[in-house]
């Protein structure tokens, strides 16, 4: 089952409880600017695609290039980190983000689809150091802290749902040159101060013995069945919730809701994705992180139910919400259970391997959610995601069933 005696993937020596909780404040007040240019980006970008885009099967092209190039920049960030460490491939990652946006702000000003893909792209590249945060979290953190550390970095992500959202809605027209070219002259001043934030982390470098200890192929460390579980529910968690999520605001438009309506909707569904890291942390280090994956599959249940259940703000608003706590669920609970089954030596190319899949699947989601829904739907759609989730609740329940049976065989 789980791999519970395997050593901490984190490096811990020089660490003390005040020096963790420095880290995590800093890599949390990361995770929220951070999280702001994507929940931005998510809220304008598939309705510039469709003001901008030649072809409808093209106005998710933007966040979809942007998931792509974080898949890819997910290996090389990871290993560069190892070497030099984690403060200096998150400044790189944050360069990126002012570049990106930037580059951005200049396609909209000049109503270029291609120039906006561009800096969707270059911004993947920080997005890809940026899905390292959560890890970082363990590494600048005492053993102890693991699960805690997760969830208070994520819940980081409450800035980008409080300030995100308004942040589109007030400035969509500060540039009159151009509708939403504003909010993304904002993002570039949101990454500035994120790179400067990411200076004062102080995580240590992987130790010598770390480095040089003999590592498992990654096929081996797959065939753990915690490892399957636990990339899997992350999988579905994200990918589903990214298929979900970013047409909403066109399946929104097509059912004569406002943007402001739709900006009210997505800043709702990112405080849900992050304000219960709070206590999810905590949650674990009581029940377990199969059992919280188990709500998490449950609760995406919740959200198709009530997606399908008709297409009124109020409906968006609630199976969004179920779907932000879903995510978290599942993004949190599968994260702290991949963490046990890799050793400190390992760390690297499992946690790359495992946001590797991820965004994979995010990348392929994103970029046919366009085209499916005005092909199929709303509730077509949200149909789309319901076997995958029932595979995972499943999976999870035997995960679930595995571990206590093997608790009782112990107890024996």
């Amino acid at each position: 089952m789980t791999t519970a005696a395997l050593p901490s993937p984190g490096p811990s020596a020089g660490l003390d409880l005040a020096t963790s909780r420095r880290n995590v404040l800093v890599l949390a007040i990361a995770q929220g600017l951070f999280t702001m240019v994507m929940s931005t980006m998510i809220t304008e970008a598939a309705l510039i695609g469709s003001a901008l885009a030649s072809h409808p099967w093209l106005v998710t092209l933007p966040i979809a290039l942007q998931q792509l190039v974080i898949m890819l920049t997910l290996f090389p960030a990871s290993l560069f980190m190892q070497r030099l460490g984690r403060r200096a491939g998150f400044t790189i990652g944050a360069a990126f983000g002012i570049a990106g946006t930037a580059v951005a702000t200049l396609g909209v000003l000049q109503q270029s689809f291609w120039l906006f893909c561009a800096g969707a792209a270059l911004s993947g590249v920080n997005g890809g150091f940026g899905q390292f945060y959560r890890f970082a979290a363990i590494d600048g953190s005492v053993p102890e802290w693991k699960s805690r550390a997760i969830s208070f970095t994520l819940a980081g992500g409450v800035i980008a749902a409080l300030l995100g959202p308004e942040l589109a809605k007030r400035t969509q027209d500060l540039l009159p040159q151009a509708h939403f070219a504003g909010s993304f002259a904002m993002l570039v001043v949101v990454a500035i101060v994120a790179f400067v934030v990411l200076q004062f982390i102080r995580i240590p470098l992987p130790t010598a013995t770390e480095r040089a200890e003999a590592t498992r192929p990654l096929g081996v460390i797959a065939h753990n069945p915690a490892f399957l579980i636990a990339l899997g529910a992350a999988v579905v968690g994200y990918a589903g919730m990214a298929f979900v999520m970013t047409v909403t605001p066109l399946a929104m438009a097509a059912h004569h809701h406002s943007f402001e309506s739709a900006a009210f909707v997505i800043q709702w569904h990112v405080l849900a994705m992050f304000a219960p890291s709070f206590f999810t942390g905590t949650l674990i280090a009581r029940f377990g992180a199969a059992r919280i994956l188990l709500i998490g599959s449950l609760l995406f249940a919740g959200c198709i139910a009530v997606n399908l259940s008709g297409t009124d703000v109020s409906r968006f608003w609630i199976g969004l919400f179920l779907l932000g706590l879903a995510w978290n669920f599942l993004y949190v609970g599968g994260t702290t259970l991949l963490t046990s089954t890799y050793l400190p030596a390992e760390k690297a190319k499992v946690q790359a391997a495992n946001d590797f899949v991820i965004f994979g699947t995010v990348t392929v989601a994103t970029f046919f959610s366009g085209s499916l829904l005005n092909a199929l739907g709303w509730a077509a759609l949200n149909l789309i995601v319901a076997p995958f989730v029932l595979l995972t609740f499943l999976a999870i329940l035997w995960l679930v069933w595995a571990g206590a049976r093997a608790n009782r065989v112990a107890a024996t």
